[in-house]
């Protein structure tokens, strides 16, 4: 489901399950990956990308989630704590990470986009949507958290509310994504980019705190309070 390479100080995470689909075992596979990942020392960084050229993940398995008995996709109950956690920790992870969308980004793939420091995307093909108002779901407020943080306000909207479809260009102007390439290029511009950035995670404490304060617990981004008070008050913050 997942193979984890290396190319320099730069890991190649590549989901290889057809569609990457979303279930316990993939999430599972997923962690070890991110282990290993953080076990290692000196500079690093994080890339994901597909093996698929058509999707890089196409969201929650529905098939897995609607069947009963033993299944590939693992525990069903376990499935819904243990997908937000990894979610969390792409999103903290003390490394850079960068995203190589290569195909159609739904729903929980999305989400997993998102959780990456930067996102780059196919140029010509494939789409980026949160469509889950589509299939008849209410997205959980984590989930609406995290857009948020990671979106410009009137994206946001358009892509929680009425499920807008992002094409490469459209993502690049709207600010979902900081690079599109033809396929070809993808995986090779996302390299270079988090290879620019892997002597950051070298110091993995400092660059994790970092990613802390600004999503993690009473982060910067969610005080009530402006700014201004904060410089004139520092005894607020540690």
């Amino acid at each position: 489901m997942i193979d984890l390479t290396k190319d320099g100080d730069v890991f190649v995470l590549t989901m290889n399950d057809d569609e990457n689909r979303w279930n316990t075992t993939f999430v599972r596979a997923w962690a070890e990956a991110l282990d290993e990942v953080e076990q290692s020392t000196g500079p690093a960084a994080l890339v994901t990308c597909s093996a698929s050229e058509k999707f890089f993940s196409n969201g929650l398995d529905l098939e897995w989630r609607a069947s009963s008995g033993e299944h590939r996709g693992g525990d069903r109950a376990a499935f819904g704590k243990e997908f937000m956690a990894l979610m969390a920790r792409i999103m903290t992870l003390p490394v850079p990470t960068v995203a190589a969308i290569n195909g159609h980004a739904f729903g929980a793939g999305f989400m997993c986009a998102l959780c990456h420091d930067k996102r780059f995307m196919r140029a010509d093909r494939g789409f980026a949507c949160a469509n889950e108002v589509e299939i008849g779901m209410v997205i959980p407020g984590p989930e609406l958290a995290l857009f948020r943080h990671k979106l410009p306000m009137n994206v946001y909207f358009e892509t929680v509310q009425f499920a807008r479809r992002w094409t490469g260009p459209d993502a690049l102007s709207a600010g979902v994504v900081q690079g599109i390439a033809e396929l070809p290029e993808l995986k090779g511009k996302a390299i270079e980019a988090a290879r620019s950035l892997a002597r950051l995670g070298e110091n993995r404490e400092v660059f994790g705190r970092m990613k802390e304060a600004i999503y993690g617990e009473n982060a910067a981004i969610n005080n009530p309070h402006g700014p201004a008070h904060l410089l004139r008050h520092p005894e607020m913050y540690h």
